[in-house]
């Protein structure tokens, strides 16, 4: 995503977008060289999450997650969307395109809505997702943002248990 900054100097939602952004290009670099067994095998078999048994279920989770949250900022501007749902793919080279057309789908909302309002401090007023949680639009979106960190970190620890598997 080699995009240019058009919302480097737009304030509060512009340092969202573009670390936004960075987070989802970094989580592409680290998943760049990962080979289609490796994407598929099975990491860690101890955990009860299903989306955190190998770097293909990481990334399903992280696209569906990333899609959905500007879906609970949609409905929550009345908008009557759908939630979407995994969608598994067969090579890195998709995951990649994937997580480019996952940001620009919350790009999209930006060019929707450019005056969205970020904070909310009515509690009221506040976007109740599905797990339960109580967002304004700025605090979801730093969510999503950190979403993508905590599994770019995830899965760099899963390629450093596969080198020591191979390696044995």
């Amino acid at each position: 995503m080699n995009r240019k900054k058009e919302y480097r100097d737009n304030g509060a939602i512009g340092a969202l977008l573009d670390e936004y952004e960075k987070s989802v290009n970094e989580l592409k670099e680290i998943i760049k060289n990962v080979s289609p067994n490796n994407l598929i095998k099975i990491v860690d078999n101890q955990t009860k999450d299903d989306d955190c048994k190998s770097i293909q279920t990481i990334l399903i989770h992280v696209i569906n997650s990333g899609y959905n949250y500007v879906i609970e900022i949609r409905k929550w501007l009345g908008e009557g969307l759908e939630y979407t749902k995994r969608k598994q793919l067969d090579s890195i080279g998709k995951y990649q395109t994937a997580l480019e057309k996952m940001f620009a789908f919350c790009e999209n909302l930006i060019r929707d809505y450019p005056g969205l309002q970020l904070k909310e401090h009515d509690p009221d007023k506040k976007i109740k997702v599905r797990i339960g949680q109580v967002y304004d639009v700025e605090q979801l979106l730093e969510h999503a943002i950190v979403h993508v960190l905590r599994h770019r970190r995830q899965i760099e620890s899963f390629k450093i248990k596969l080198m020591k598997n191979e390696a044995s």
